[in-house]
């Protein structure tokens, strides 16, 4: 129970890599606020709702709010529940994300801003809400979802890819300007990871030998454990983490 009495919140809970990582922290023992903006099931499977059932069979704590992470009102909103209910945050994770494939003519004004908000602003305003408190205790573990895309082309990946980027460039900034507060900034980089957006977009794909959800949960829980004398300030591959907990 490495996370014992930590508090911590994870964005786009409901599925994929994010619900891996909200079960890990809670498995370890952490009380899970799991954050997304479904509450019921559409085009794909999951809900924040599940997410929290689940880890309240495994005996775990979990508290789901809805949470639209380019709203800046509901992201106060989420955090200030949060404080009131646990008294401080921990961890914070960023996974909300989304992806909308198209080469750079084919993609909207409103796709663009779509995919910015989310994967981009969304990191920015959660980051931002929680510092006080974090800075407050002088503690803290925020733990940023980039993608391998950040640093590979694709086609039709560009505006994905350029969240992905951005948001590296910003862990590794905002590493250095909360090191004095012990706040530790890291990033996970997922190669292709079997998760249910994947398949939707790429049913054809081979999935045999891409990454799996629940070894980003272990990897998220390792990361939390770790403070500003042991790791911050890096963006990290599955190959990278391997090697450093080896």
């Amino acid at each position: 129970m490495k996370l014992e009495g930590k508090i911590a919140i994870v964005t786009g809970a409901s599925r994929g890599i994010g619900k891996a990582i909200a079960l890990a922290l809670a498995k370890e023992g952490a009380s899970v606020m799991v954050t997304a903006r479904s509450e019921i099931e559409g085009r794909l499977p999951g809900t924040i709702h599940k997410t929290a059932e689940e880890i309240r069979a495994l005996g775990g704590n979990a508290l789901a709010v809805k949470t639209d992470v380019t709203r800046e009102g509901e992201i106060d909103e989420m955090v200030q529940t949060v404080l009131e209910r646990y008294g401080h945050i921990d961890v914070l994770v960023n996974n909300a994300g989304i992806s909308i494939p198209g080469t750079l003519v084919e993609v909207t004004t409103k796709r663009w801003d779509l995919v910015m908000g989310v994967n981009l602003r969304g990191t920015f305003l959660c980051t931002r809400a929680v510092l006080p408190s974090m800075m407050e205790r002088r503690s803290g573990s925020i733990i940023n979802l980039s993608s391998i895309l950040g640093t590979r082309v694709i086609s039709g990946g560009i505006p994905y890819g350029a969240t992905k980027a951005a948001i590296e460039r910003f862990t590794v900034g905002l590493a250095q300007e909360v090191r004095e507060y012990n706040i530790a900034v890291n990033a996970l980089c997922p190669d292709y990871t079997d998760t249910e957006g994947l398949r939707k977009l790429s049913p054809d794909m081979d999935y045999s030998s891409l990454q799996r959800v629940e070894t980003w949960g272990r990897y998220a829980v390792f990361i939390a454990y770790q403070d500003t004398n042991s790791l911050t300030g890096r963006c990290l591959t599955a190959e990278e983490l391997e090697d450093i907990i080896s």
